[in-house]
C-alpha cells in the first residue's frame, strides 16, 4: 500500500542540549487528522557508524564501556559519529582505531538501522571491518575500553550473559554472522 506522507505544518525546537534537540511537529495526515508529534533529534549530526571488527572468520572484538543510560558497563560494538568531511567507512576505521586499537584493510557497509523511529531521528551504518592490523589512535573516551574477543556464532550465549543488551549491537552481530555464513569462501590459489 502506498501512503501519502503527512504534511508538516510547523516544526519547532522546544529544548536543546550539546548532543540532542527535541522538536515538536504539527502534522496533518491524508485522513485530515491533525496531530502533534515530538521527536528527539541529534544536533548537528553527520550520521553514525557501528563497527563489527572481525579478528578472524569467527572472532569479533567487542568493547566493554560505561553506558550512562543504564548506569552499568555493557559489552557491545565500537561506535561513534561521522565527523565533518568523513564518509562512513573512514569514520568506522577511525572509531575502530580509537576504541579497539586496530585498523581494517577491508571495510564493507552491511546495513543501516534505526532505533525507535516513531520518535527518534537517528540511523546508524553497520560496517564490517576485516583484515585487521594493530593501530591505536587517541579517542575521546574517559577511560580505556576493555576489548573482549567473542565467537560471532555464540551471540545467544552473549545475550544470556546479560552483558549485552543494546539492540543495535545485537542486530549487527546477527547480520554479520549471516553475511559471513552465506559469503562464498575464496579458495587460495596454489
Amino acid at each position: 500500500m502506498s501512503r501519502k506522507m503527512p504534511i508538516i505544518h510547523s516544526k519547532a525546537v522546544i529544548a536543546e542540549t550539546r548532543q540532542f534537540r527535541i522538536e515538536v511537529l504539527q502534522l496533518e495526515f491524508s485522513s485530515g487528522q491533525q496531530r502533534q508529534y515530538e521527536r528527539l533529534a541529534r544536533g548537528g549530526s553527520n550520521g553514525a557508524v557501528l563497527v563489527v571488527p572481525m579478528l578472524d572468520h569467527e572472532t569479533v572484538l567487542l568493547v566493554r564501556e560505561y553506558a550512562a543510560g543504564l548506569h552499568r558497563y555493557e559489552l557491545g560494538l565500537p561506535k561513534g559519529k561521522i565527523d565533518p568531511g568523513e564518509d562512513n567507512l573512514n569514520a568506522a576505521n577511525r572509531e575502530l582505531k580509537e576504541e579497539v586499537g586496530y585498523g581494517a584493510r577491508q571495510l564493507r557497509h552491511l546495513h543501516t538501522v534505526s532505533m525507535a523511529p516513531a520518535y527518534l531521528e537517528h540511523t546508524i551504518d553497520i560496517i564490517l571491518a576485516e583484515q585487521l592490523y594493530p593501530e591505536k589512535l587517541e579517542g575521546d573516551e574517559p577511560e580505556e575500553l576493555e576489548v573482549v574477543p567473542w565467537n560471532i556464532h555464540e551471540i545467544d550465549k552473549l545475550m544470556r550473559s546479560g552483558e549485552c543488551s543494546e539492540a543495535r549491537s545485537i542486530a549487527a552481530l546477527y547480520l554479520t554472522a549471516a553475511y559471513l555464513r552465506d559469503r562464498p569462501i575464496r579458495q587460495a590459489k596454489p
